[in-house]
């Protein structure tokens, strides 16, 4: 896992790619050298809009485009992609059903130093509320660049959550088959379960591996898609190690852990604690720091997990 590189970064450049060969509009809110969507822009011209600082706006072009039956990828920041455009989101494409894919950069707190007004940690709960979305959050490169295919053959609405940090690169291309609403199995065990998903998927592993050597077998599963949540894996590693762990750079409130606990709420086969953001605003500093001070790392999973066996 030593190579690093941006979900937004393998963003553009799958764009790239799938433009050759598919037909889809690409929007851009005026940030399309940080979405990476001016690599698609730069190749593809004609099928690229520019609609300035108006992301309701955009929103509102890319379901028009949408409702022709051309989907429409578009992209800012997730907190004015998600959090400036909800209306338009909620009612000109998740509504009528549209294949409009809302893909976001610079979702969490890996922002970094733009700080609390940037730092958006609520969007997978304002997504998964609405009817008709499908959420997803890449944990890498490869991941993104997989998942993009299925968004894109995916005939209703997606949020695709992308970051501005550079993460570290586990999947190799092509080696995994990436389903909506199938969560991996990236390692197996009998103690606990570490549910992560996005950036907290590297540091799971990592964590896996601290813990392995103090004796405690941790299974770890990436969740990419947050909804339709793979219920069916999620009860599966309920039953078998009986303790579950989220891992998230979001909210605790309304993300991947209540989602998980909802599941958990009807089997009552399993303990639950959630990692992540616990209902605070950010604060400006590097990303780095940043993960640390939340204890959104391999050290802050494992702290949890001790404790939450040791009970």
């Amino acid at each position: 896992m030593a190579d690093k590189k941006a979900t937004r970064e393998s963003y553009g450049k799958a764009l790239a790619e799938l433009g050759e060969n598919n037909d889809f509009y690409v929007l851009d809110a005026d940030l399309s050298g940080s979405t990476q969507t001016a690599i698609f822009a730069k190749k593809f011209p004609d099928r690229f809009f520019n609609c300035g600082i108006a992301e309701e706006n955009m929103i509102s072009v890319a379901a028009g485009i949408a409702a022709t039956g051309t989907p429409a990828f578009a992209s800012s920041f997730a907190m004015f992609a998600c959090g400036r455009a909800f209306e338009q989101i909620r009612n000109s494409v998740a509504y009528p059903q549209l294949p409009v894919k809302i893909c976001p950069s610079h979702a969490g707190i890996t922002v970094g130093e733009d700080g609390a007004t940037h730092q958006f940690c609520e969007d997978i709960a304002i997504m998964r509320a609405l009817p008709n979305m499908t959420v997803v959050c890449p944990a890498d490169s490869a991941s993104t660049e997989a998942l993009l295919e299925e968004v894109l053959k995916h005939e209703g609405p997606v949020y695709m959550r992308l970051g501005r940090f550079a993460v570290p690169q586990f999947y190799a291309r092509g080696e995994r088959e990436f389903k909506l609403g199938k969560g991996i199995v990236l390692a197996d065990g009998k103690d606990i379960t570490i549910v992560a998903t996005g950036i907290m998927v590297a540091a799971a592993m990592e964590a896996r591996a601290a813990l392995a050597a103090d004796g405690i077998d941790a299974a770890v599963i990436d969740i990419h898609t947050i909804k339709p949540l793979d219920e069916k894996l999620i009860k599966e590693y309920a039953e078998k190690t009986g303790n579950i762990i989220t891992a998230e750079e979001h909210s605790v409130i309304g993300g991947l852990g209540d989602a998980v606990a909802s599941v958990l709420a009807e089997t009552g086969n399993a303990k639950l604690t959630k990692l992540g953001i616990n209902d605070v605003f950010g604060t400006s500093a590097p990303a780095g720091v940043l993960l640390e001070h939340y204890q959104l790392n391999a050290a802050g999973i494992v702290k949890r997990v001790k404790a939450m066996l040791n009970k």
